[in-house]
């Protein structure tokens, strides 16, 4: 099992054949061609030095958040947002591409979202009740099959395995962010704070991200106007104009996770994240994320997943090559 942030990969999809097996469908070699579909935005991050890790020791032993330390990138093109319903509904139209869930026949839904038949619902999550396997729920139908993505082409794709991330950035000419890029580009320039905007958690007395209001799970008073998630240009960008950083989804990042791999003495320049591992690194939080028991949405926050897991909280970004 995952964190209680979402479910990992054979706990949310009983395998019908093993994950190892299950490849992304041939989609050929063509490459995007962007000129009749909606292309991702670029915001320019400048080269330069930060010092990466948790400045105010709040994140969770086995997230591996310190020690802090010093990192210097050059500099590259990201996202201004997620990607979105949108644009990935062009990939798939273009390609015939198949994700992880849409193979599979299930994935993670949030309890207070989903719509559909009880007879859709195969369990809930062992250890994180409030997540529901549920056959039908992929991208197309994000809270379960009565559900539909229409309406919300710019709300942010979910359900997105590593595996179908990578596959959209190999025909977009993209590829992922790597964790220190990540955070890099969500600190706007600020240094040493815990959000891209300062410290406090409201900005002017507003919400500024999408997360948990109220007893999770079972309250969600919804102050932020949104009980999953929010269209992907919602709040303030951050300093380099990029768009929730904090909260709303999980992004993957290119970096396997290791607990140890700040303590290992990565390198200064361009960090690449371990050599091996099992879990992807996932980045910002979503909008289950709440102080009492998942506060990771902290510029700094970490945490991981299998690459064959999806739930209805989990997408990406990317970067230019």
């Amino acid at each position: 099992m995952g964190s209680c942030c979402f479910p990992s990969g054979k706990s949310s999809l009983p395998a019908r054949r093993d994950p190892e097996l299950i490849a992304p469908r041939n989609y050929g070699s063509a490459l995007g061609d962007f000129s009749n579909g909606p292309r991702p935005e670029f915001e320019t991050i400048p080269s330069g030095k930060f010092w990466m890790g948790d400045h105010w020791d709040e994140g969770y032993a086995q997230d591996g958040e310190g020690p802090v330390h010093e990192v210097e990138l050059g500099g590259f093109l990201i996202g201004s947002t997620a990607v979105t319903n949108e644009q990935f509904a062009f990939f798939v139209r273009e390609t015939g591409y198949q994700t992880t869930a849409e193979q599979y026949g299930t994935s993670a839904v949030f309890y207070a979202a989903f719509q559909g038949r009880r007879s859709d619902v195969i369990n809930r999550v062992t250890g994180v009740p409030w997540w529901l396997t549920v056959q039908g729920a992929n991208w197309r139908h994000p809270n379960g099959p009565a559900s539909s993505f229409e309406g919300k082409d710019d709300h942010p794709v979910v359900h997105i395995s590593w595996q179908d991330a990578l596959a959209y950035c190999h025909w977009a000419e993209a590829r992922l962010p790597t964790e220190a890029e990540w955070e890099y580009a969500a600190r706007g320039g600020f240094d040493a704070k815990r959000f891209a905007w300062g410290n406090e958690l409201l900005l002017n007395g507003k919400w500024n991200c999408n997360i948990w209001q109220g007893h999770f799970p079972k309250e969600n008073a919804a102050e932020d106007g949104y009980l999953t998630t929010a269209p992907a240009k919602t709040y303030q960008p951050n300093g380099y104009g990029l768009w929730q950083m904090t909260g709303n989804i999980w992004e993957w990042c290119q970096d396997w996770f290791a607990t140890d791999y700040y303590s290992s003495g990565p390198p200064v320049w361009e960090p690449q994240g371990p050599d091996s591992g099992t879990h992807r690194v996932l980045r910002g939080g979503s909008y289950l994320c709440h102080s009492s028991y998942c506060n990771r949405y902290r510029v700094a926050a970490r945490s991981k997943n299998t690459p064959d897991s999806t739930s209805g909280n989990i997408g990406f970004r990317v970067v230019a090559k």
